[in-house]
């Protein structure tokens, strides 16, 4: 999952920007993160636990992920102790969740 090769063309993010990207998000998902499920097919939901500045980190990536990723829609659901986030995709990025999906499982198993 090293490989940036599961970003989709779709994605407007520079390429040179994307290791970045994603490591913020490893970050975020190695310290915060206490569940993920799939509740839909189309739809991630990850749990994160709550801490100073948490929801605001999660509220900027999220809106500058929307930013090069349109095809992600994002709902951040802050409350007791965690901020649920909930990521959906269409169909045709189904595989796109998948593999964020497995790179969210894997940043949390480094813990």
């Amino acid at each position: 999952m090293s490989d940036p090769a599961w970003v989709p063309q779709s994605c407007t993010l520079p390429t040179e920007e994307r290791p970045l990207r994603v490591a913020e998000w490893d970050a975020l998902f190695a310290e915060r993160l206490t569940s993920l499920s799939r509740p839909q097919p189309l739809r991630l939901r990850l749990d994160l636990a709550d801490g100073q500045g948490v929801e605001d980190r999660v509220r900027d990536l999220v809106q500058r992920e929307s930013g090069c990723c349109s095809f992600f829609t994002f709902t951040t659901t802050p409350g007791p102790h965690l901020i649920r986030l909930d990521i959906s995709v269409d169909r045709a990025h189904e595989a796109v969740l998948d593999a964020l999906a497995a790179r969210t499982a894997a940043a949390r198993e480094q813990r």
